[in-house]
């Protein structure tokens, strides 16, 4: 029975923590975009778009 006593509110701890990274993550953008990740392997690209491209400085 002691052990109760101590799993109740370390859970509530555990939930609460877990619900606060949930909202950060949320907030940060991170669930944003659920499936352009997964579509963007199916589709090969071409090289030139991995290239970096040259900045004119027109100074």
């Amino acid at each position: 029975m002691d052990v109760i006593y101590w799993l109740i509110p370390s859970m509530i701890f555990v939930g609460v923590v877990l619900a606060i990274l949930l909202m950060m993550g949320i907030k940060s953008g991170q669930y944003d975009d659920l499936e352009g990740e997964g579509q963007r392997i199916l589709f090969d690209e071409d090289d030139e778009d991995f290239k970096p491209k040259k900045i004119l400085n027109k100074t």
